[in-house]
Formats: C-alpha cells, structure tokens, sequence
C-alpha cells in the first residue's frame, strides 16, 4: 500500500530539500499533495535550475495556497503526514500558533490535531528565543522538528550528498526509506 504525504514548500532557502523529497517520495510510489508558497516559488527560481511547474509535475496534487476547499484542509482526508521542506520562520509561528490562514497552515494544523506525523525541516540561523520557543510549541503538539544539519559520518563529497542526507532523514520519519547512509 503506498504512502499518502502532503508536502510543503516554503519561503525560505533550501527549496531544494522539498524537490529532492518530491523525487524521492515519487521513487518510492507514494502519493504526494504538494503546496508552494509564493515566497516558495520565488526562491525555487532564484536557487536552483528548476521551475515551478516542472516542480508540480513531481507531484500527485498540487493545491494553490488559498485553497482552503482543498480535501487536505480535512481531517476526513486520510494521509500518512507531511513534511515541509524547507520550513520557514513564518511558518513554524504559524503551525507554533494554530494561525491556519492558507492551505499549507491549515494542512500542517489537520495533521497535527489527527495525530498524523508532521516533519519540519526548519531553516534559519542563528536562531532567536522565539524561534527556540516556537519549535518547542510544535514538538509537544507532536511534530518532528529536523533542522537540516550537516553531518559527516556519510563522508558526503558534495552538496547534493548532504542534501540526500537530510531528505533521508526526514523521509524515514514517515516510513519511507530512501537508502541514505545510517551511522554504523
């Protein structure tokens, strides 16, 4: 039976750990609801290669982010989490705040109060009090936070190595095992 994630993206840099979670979730047969920002969309285009819409053709669903008719506003539509990557500030206080005024907030704030798995792969640094008490927030409400730390014990070699860390990481939190190098 294959996996049903939602998956946002949003205005912060590391755009690309959304992508390589969208291909490596389409890998592995999984059905994916996805939600871009406008901020996400921007930075998608100023950081990487890719387009938007070649983005969404990685996806099952693609939903805009005023949506709030969408099935994953509710908590009737059955899914196995979300991850968004990369999280940003914004809405982390957002989800941290239960302020739900767009589809990505209302989606994250349906997993949550279902108990489903949500996985934030938050980006900024150094991080602020309130950015602290925010992750806080959401880890008791029962989210994962993952910040997108470097590790080396996988000897990475480039970027996109340390990238395919991070998604692996996340991924595996939901059930999904994309091959990424476990520490021995």
């Amino acid at each position: 039976m294959s996996k049903k994630v939602i998956v946002g993206i949003t205005g912060s840099s590391a755009t690309i750990l959304g992508v390589r979670a969208l291909e490596e979730l389409k890998k592995a047969g999984a059905e994916t609801h996805l939600i871009i920002t406008k901020a996400g969309k921007d930075i998608l285009e100023d950081e990487t290669d890719y387009k938007v819409k070649d983005v969404e053709k990685l996806a099952t669903k693609v939903y805009k982010i005023d949506d709030l008719f969408a099935p994953i506003s509710s908590g009737s539509f059955k899914t196995d989490g979300m991850l968004i990557a990369p999280c940003s500030m914004k809405t982390l206080a957002g989800i941290a705040s239960g302020y739900t005024d767009n589809l990505l907030l209302r989606a994250a704030d349906v997993v949550l109060k279902e108990r489903r798995k949500l996985i934030l792969l938050t980006r900024e640094m150094p991080l602020s009090y309130i950015h602290i008490k925010n992750m806080k927030t959401v880890t008791t409400a029962g989210a994962v936070v993952i910040p997108p730390v470097l590790t080396f014990y996988s000897k990475p070699k480039t970027i996109e190595d340390m990238v395919k860390h991070v998604v692996g990481k996340a991924l595996d939190h939901l059930g999904i095992d994309t091959g990424y190098k476990r520490w021995n």
